[in-house]
């Protein structure tokens, strides 16, 4: 593929994303990792690729309220600036699932995976404001989370 086609084709899943996905899961990532379920994920095929979408906005808007106080509360953890808007991937990761980790151990540390929708209600319940959430053991969770190493063909 030449790189002007590979620029051409991203334009296009993007806008093809936006008409199918109108309402993005905000732990997409978290989500196609396979690192997390939620009740809430509607998964789409766009072409060879996936996306997840959320089924319901209030649900929605609360993991996005959760999302932004993970990386506020995750910066100095990972030595994030105020600055810095777009984040690399492997920081976004490391933020969705290591504070999905962080509030499984919190809520629900009996449970085989962080499931979003629950994980997020429960904290609601448990603690009214997400704001009053003890980050600062949510945190351990990204900074102790790791990627998968990736399987080669060679031996080590």
């Amino acid at each position: 593929m030449t790189g002007s086609r590979a620029v051409v084709d991203e334009a296009a899943f993007r806008h093809a994303k936006g008409e199918i996905n109108r309402l993005p899961c905000v732990f997409e990532r978290a989500l196609l990792a396979r690192h997390a379920a939620c009740e809430l994920a509607v998964r789409h095929q766009i072409a060879e690729r996936e996306s997840v979408a959320c089924a319901q906005p209030v649900a929605r808007a609360l993991c996005a309220q959760m999302s932004a106080l993970l990386r506020d509360k995750s910066a100095f953890a990972l030595g994030l600036t105020g600055t810095q808007r777009i984040l690399p991937h492997a920081m976004v990761m490391k933020i969705q699932c290591g504070g999905l980790d962080g509030l499984k151990a919190l809520l629900d540390a009996d449970a085989v995976a962080p499931d979003v929708r629950r994980l997020v209600r429960l904290a609601q319940e448990r603690y009214g404001d997400l704001d009053t959430l003890p980050f600062s053991e949510i945190v351990q969770g990204v900074a102790a989370w790791k990627a998968r190493r990736r399987h080669g063909g060679e031996p080590r």
